[in-house]
């Protein structure tokens, strides 16, 4: 498909052009915002340590950023589905949920619903790794 007008890597190329456009709107946004405030000003005040070993929203925002490179690198080898429930596990763990139901329902179903979507409705081949015999199955239907 490579004289389609729309790949597989369009979307999340256009997704980061667009995440990159608001970042720098966003940065002008503070930028001008600060240069307009008075040093007396109520709503301006000291900003908060960026200290690694001291802020937990830094912590957190590392740890997320370490959760996407292990996930890129663990996405051909267990494939999407696979590497996706343990991502997602993950994360409603760090924001608090703790019903085990609840995380094994949406961690597991919602990326094989995902999958089942694009591979059976769009046509587009995710990589199953290690949960290859599922899209076997799958095709026999």
């Amino acid at each position: 498909v490579k004289k389609a007008a729309v790949q597989p890597a369009s979307f999340p190329q256009i997704m980061c052009i667009g995440m990159i456009v608001f970042t720098v709107v966003l940065i002008i946004q503070s930028v001008l915002k600060l240069k307009k405030m008075d040093s007396d000003d109520p709503m301006m005040e000291a900003a908060a340590s960026l200290n690694i070993l001291k802020n937990k929203g830094v912590q957190a925002g590392v740890f997320v950023i370490v959760l996407c490179a292990a996930y890129a690198a663990l996405f051909e080898v267990l494939g999407y589905v696979l590497a996706s429930t343990i991502i997602a596990a993950v994360i409603m763990w760090l924001i608090g949920k703790r019903k085990p139901l609840t995380v094994v329902l949406v961690s597991v179903l919602v990326p094989l619903v995902m999958w089942f979507i694009f591979y059976k409705l769009l046509t587009v081949n995710i990589p199953m790794g290690v949960l290859q015999p599922l899209r076997d199955l799958v095709d026999k239907l």
